[in-house]
């Protein structure tokens, strides 16, 4: 079982760089997560940095792909393909849960 800490709907943005490898690792890796942990309760927006370049400059962007939770607060910041899911479900607040099954 599995929970948000909070009741709010995460809000998430997802810069990538069009098609590549990691971009689409990255792409497949949050909407896995998203969809088998917190389904119906997120936002997912994916940029594209090539086709909005100053959407990157504006957010700081160094590092792609980078996925940023904008809400509940803190924003946080994660970079690369997304892969560890432990690592991604703690900085995103989602919390699993043994429920003796």
């Amino acid at each position: 079982m599995t929970s948000l800490e909070t009741t709010d709907t995460l809000i998430l943005t997802l810069f990538i760089t069009g098609a590549s490898a990691n971009s689409v690792r990255a792409v497949n890796n949050i909407r896995t997560i998203c969809n088998t942990y917190i389904p119906n309760q997120y936002t997912l927006e994916i940029i594209d940095v090539y086709l909005r370049p100053e959407l990157a400059q504006q957010e700081q962007i160094i590092a792609l792909p980078t996925l940023i939770k904008r809400s509940p607060a803190p924003e946080r910041r994660f970079v690369g393909d997304l892969s560890d899911t432990k690592k991604v479900l703690n900085g995103l607040g989602i919390v699993i849960t043994n429920d003796g099954y």
